[in-house]
């Protein structure tokens, strides 16, 4: 349920569509291939979000606020979370609560176009 290869994370920037936020950007490509049902993360935090402890930090809450919107994501997509340095403040602010408003308004970008 991860991307992990760096092909992966490329087909997805290349060919997917993205939508923004003041925090994040989200990029999803649906797949064409046998595993269709599948939904797949790939998640990316640059040095500007900070050390390495606080990029982990992140990481792990950017997952876990998108598997818990799994119910309300397309199947057979593929999606990477490219997180814009403006998104410790969020995470220090608002915690989980404004990382799930976050993603749920860039999801809803991505169903609106």
């Amino acid at each position: 349920r991860r991307l992990s290869r760096s092909g992966e994370f490329d087909r997805v920037y290349r060919d997917g569509s993205s939508h923004a936020t003041r925090y994040l950007v989200l990029y999803t490509f649906p797949r064409q291939d046998e595993d269709r049902e599948d939904v797949r993360l790939g998640v990316s935090v640059s040095r500007k979000v900070g050390g390495a402890v606080e990029r982990n930090r992140v990481k792990r809450m950017l997952r876990e606020a998108f598997w818990g919107l799994a119910d309300r994501l397309p199947a057979g997509h593929d999606f990477v979370i490219v997180a814009r340095a403006e998104i410790k403040d969020l995470v220090e602010k608002d915690g989980m609560p404004g990382l799930e408003a976050n993603l749920e308004e860039a999801l809803a970008k991505g169903r609106s176009t």
